[in-house]
């Protein structure tokens, strides 16, 4: 049997599983994006730039240092020109700058500026703040647990799907 084949999703091996989790995938997705999880947390935070220049704070925030636009980009799963407007905008705005990488002269990396560190960082307490409220319930083990399967899932999955080759589809 193969993936592609009719019955894929059916039949003996935890395919019944995989079967089970779509549903729930497609309701996590529906939850997030009909919740408008991003678009609520931005206002909540008081932070007014749009969904993709988040992401771009978001990649910096969590990177914990300055990027070069791919990174960003590889990070985003996006094209760097896509990034390169995000960035320009950011920077009219006060929220990134360009610094020279200290290890190409050539080179520019982008870093918040410290209002775009604490628009992100009470973003971040945001989203957190409620992803912390939905697993209140769940034991330290489980949250562990879960954490831990999430990121191998998405890991695994992101590597199989780049393993198709086609960049166009990439999600902007």
């Amino acid at each position: 049997m193969t993936a592609e084949g009719p019955e894929a999703g059916q039949g003996g091996d935890g395919e019944h599983d995989l079967l089970a989790m779509l549903p729930r995938l497609t309701q996590l997705s529906g939850a997030v994006n009909r919740g408008r999880l991003t678009e609520r947390a931005m206002e909540a935070a008081g932070v007014a730039v749009d969904r993709p220049a988040m992401s771009v704070l978001v990649s910096l925030h969590v990177a914990g240092g300055p990027l070069r636009v791919g990174e960003i980009a590889a990070r985003m799963q996006v094209v760097g020109p896509h990034v390169t407007r995000q960035v320009n905008e950011l920077a009219r705005r006060g929220l990134v700058r360009r610094v020279t990488d200290p290890d190409d002269q050539r080179a520019r990396l982008i870093e918040p500026t410290a209002e775009g560190a604490a628009a992100t960082e009470r973003y971040m307490r945001t989203v957190l703040g409620w992803f912390s409220d939905a697993l209140a319930g769940w034991s330290p083990q489980d949250r562990e647990v879960f954490g831990r399967l999430l990121a191998r899932f998405v890991d695994d999955l992101t590597a199989h799907l780049a393993s198709f080759g086609d960049d166009d589809d990439r999600p902007v």
